[in-house]
């Protein structure tokens, strides 16, 4: 085992399970708290048509059919993961899509029972809920910060590529839940083993795998082999399995199979049948319909903040107000994209001097923050995406979709090898799965593989949940420029 004095066994933190009843208890007591804060509002406030007994009784049996709907909702959505303590919006809109979720199934049983109750109490409850539960959230987020628990000491199996790769993606995510300690050499120990990686130390190879968990008392252990490692895998999985560790394997994504996949039965073996990269005909009819609703909707809301906008780019600068991008859409099909112009009349010119491609073929696109061609006003659009708005023109086009692979740049796609051009699958859209897993943080080439995981895992629930998702990723504005 290698001598190291950089990493240090991590603070003793109470047991996981303790801090999952702690938050569930806290949940529980907000939630009684607000019913019983409803009724006191509904009688005190004179808002509303009088009611009687029947529409301020709080029962019993209602308290506990309550008790008994959040309990099962929150859980459902994995609410008390401890991987939600790593992002407060994340761990926030969990508990907030959770809490409203319970309360539609909380309303409907209640017109099954005590179809009394006033609608207003029923009102103040579900927003005092919101409230109190994010509060007591947000105070057990301070505390566990404040006294450094739950934060869980992590170890990589691998000093290649896919190692660093998820190394820097530990780093760019900043987890707040995980201490990164450094690594263990899988490769054979007659290969010589680096002193660091990443700036973290290599700690041994697998000889000194069971003495360095046991001392730096890892929780976490990421095995990132690159390829053709199934020879070291096979070695490396007995003997992780004999430790009191979780496992996590981190595979190389642009080696993997590029199809949907499901797991089929036959007799007692177990197959994996791959299907075509596309949207069926049910499920293409089911998005179009809903970008269609949306995105209408969306332009009729919006309109006074795009007219507020259009003002503000025609102040700031000289030029058009719209920007019209060519892009390659779905089928490889070319349109114009349209958004807010956010930079200099003529900035689109330098777009090919920004595409590079390194040593090992990959395509990278310069984005910067730093940008000189971002106008002022441009620089705020882009931080919370409201450039994009006008792409609800698009969508009702029928160019775009809600959520989809990024449209591409010509100069970008035309450099694509042909397991890349999978993307163009599908209807390209306004946010997708690289938008709320790293935006512009993340090297273009790694939008092709979220992309790709995006198409094999398509459903409407997956759409859904993006664009919730993104609601977030817009409102940190990490990684938009």
């Amino acid at each position: 085992m290698t001598e190291q004095s950089g990493p240090k066994r991590p603070r003793e933190r109470a047991a996981p399970s303790h801090w999952t009843l702690a938050r569930y208890l806290t949940d529980s007591t907000c939630l009684v708290a607000s019913l019983f804060a409803a009724r006191w509002l509904r009688i005190t406030l004179p808002l509303g048509k009088p009611v009687d007994a029947d529409g301020l009784a709080l029962r019993a049996p209602m308290v506990l059919l309550a008790l008994l709907v959040w309990t099962v909702t929150l859980a459902a959505i994995h609410s008390y993961d401890r991987r939600r303590m790593a992002d407060p919006v994340d761990e926030f809109q969990a508990v907030a899509g959770g809490i409203l979720v319970a309360a539609l199934a909380y309303a409907g049983l209640l017109y099954l029972s005590y179809r009394g109750l006033s609608r207003l109490m029923f009102l103040y409850f579900v927003a005092l809920d919101l409230a109190l539960s994010i509060g007591g959230r947000a105070a057990w987020r301070s505390l566990a910060r404040r006294r450094g628990l739950e934060r869980r000491a992590a170890l990589i199996v691998g000093v290649g590529v896919t190692a660093r790769r998820v190394a820097r993606a530990l780093e760019a995510e900043r987890a707040a839940d995980v201490a990164l300690m450094g690594f263990l050499d899988e490769r054979e120990q007659a290969d010589p083993i680096p002193e660091a990686v990443e700036r973290l130390p290599v700690l041994g190879g697998a000889r000194d795998a069971a003495e360095v968990i046991r001392g730096l008392g890892i929780h976490e252990v990421i095995l990132a082999l690159e390829p053709g490692g199934q020879a070291r895998l096979d070695r490396w999985m007995p003997l992780l399995q004999e430790l009191p560790v979780d496992i996590r394997v981190a595979p190389d994504y642009s080696q993997l199979v590029l199809s949907r996949a499901r797991v089929e039965r036959l007799g007692d073996l177990f197959l994996i049948g791959l299907n075509e990269p596309v949207i069926g005909p049910g499920d293409r009819a089911l998005k179009r319909a809903f970008d269609l609703l949306v995105s209408l909707l969306g332009l009729i809301v919006l309109a006074p903040l795009l007219g507020l906008i259009a003002l503000a780019i025609a102040l700031d600068s000289r030029g058009p107000i719209l920007y019209l991008s060519r892009r390659v859409g779905e089928g490889e099909r070319p349109f114009w994209m349209c958004k807010f112009r956010t930079m200099v009349p003529g900035a689109d010119r330098m777009q090919e001097a920004l595409i590079s491609q390194g040593e090992d073929g990959r395509l990278a696109f310069a984005k910067r923050p730093d940008d000189s061609r971002i106008t002022r006003v441009g620089r705020w659009l882009r931080r919370y995406s409201l450039d994009e708005l006008p792409q609800l023109v698009n969508v009702l086009r029928g160019e775009m979709s809600l959520v989809g692979p990024r449209p591409e740049l010509p100069a970008l796609a035309a450099r694509y090898a042909p397991w890349q051009r999978r993307r163009f699958t599908v209807p390209q859209g306004i946010t997708g799965w690289w938008q709320i897993s790293g935006r512009s943080d993340k090297a273009k080439h790694l939008h092709v593989e979220d992309d790709l995981y995006y198409i094999r895992h398509y459903s409407l629930a997956l759409d859904l949940w993006i664009l919730w998702r993104t609601i977030g990723a817009v409102l940190r504005g990490r990684g938009a420029y």
